[in-house]
């Protein structure tokens, strides 16, 4: 049975997630973060896709990324393979694939999910032990909602704009909402969805993304429809 087409909307935010093929390391050195960091910066300009956040960590990526077209996606991504595993394969003298089958993403309810998402994907270094704290990582996008240090492959949304009038206070509002944490359930909700290609919001949110697809997203009800029994004939 052929594999049902990835969800990706276009001007919609979009959880993505990549990783090493059996986990191995797709990073391993500064050099190789920062060029991916440049590539990936050149490859999501030329495809009209907009990085909202990000964390490079040793054996896997998150984005969270809006796409200009339907296409942008998977173009960036495939642009991306084709540039930085011929030059990762060269350096450490490997040879074949480096990141597993293709990329997961979940499509991102932008007014309820889309800034919890954005601390999910910046905490990850935490999270993972592969840092203290989210400021002292080098590898994400959290020093630049932090005010810490400008990113230039970030595009800031509306979201982010809309946590102040002016940069401090919306990097302060964002330092205290990365500071609050988040709920394990909220954790598992956000894992779960790009895990499985799901739609990361509400019942409302994926009623209308059915509405605007035409496919099925919500789980189809159990057992057989319920049927009216037919009323008895009258006795003579």
């Amino acid at each position: 049975m052929a594999r049902q087409p990835r969800l990706i909307l276009p001007k919609q935010p979009h959880h993505i997630l990549q990783r090493g093929n059996d986990r191995q390391l797709i990073f391993r050195a500064p050099e190789d973060y920062q060029r991916f960091l440049a590539w990936l910066g050149e490859a999501a300009r030329f495809y009209r896709v907009a990085l909202h956040a990000y964390a490079l960590l040793p054996t896997h990526l998150h984005l969270l990324a809006t796409p200009e077209t339907q296409a942008g996606l998977a173009a960036m991504m495939q642009k991306l393979g084709r540039f930085y595993v011929p030059w990762y394969n060269a350096k450490y003298d490997r040879a074949g694939g480096l990141f597993e089958g293709r990329f997961r993403t979940a499509v991102v309810d932008t007014d309820v999910h889309f800034l919890m998402c954005s601390r999910f994907i910046e905490l990850a270094p935490v999270r993972e032990g592969e840092s203290g704290a989210a400021a002292a990582y080098p590898w994400s996008s959290y020093r630049h909602h932090a005010g810490i240090h400008a990113d230039p492959v970030i595009t800031d949304h509306a979201q982010f704009w809309g946590l102040g009038n002016t940069p401090f206070q919306r990097e302060a509002a964002y330092i205290t909402l990365v500071e609050q944490g988040i709920a394990a359930d909220e954790l598992a909700s956000i894992a779960g969805a790009v895990q499985k290609g799901q739609p990361l919001g509400g019942q409302a949110f994926k009623l209308e993304l059915e509405r605007k697809t035409q496919r099925r997203i919500l789980p189809a009800k159990r057992g057989r429809p319920f049927k009216t029994p037919t009323p008895a004939e009258p006795d003579d």
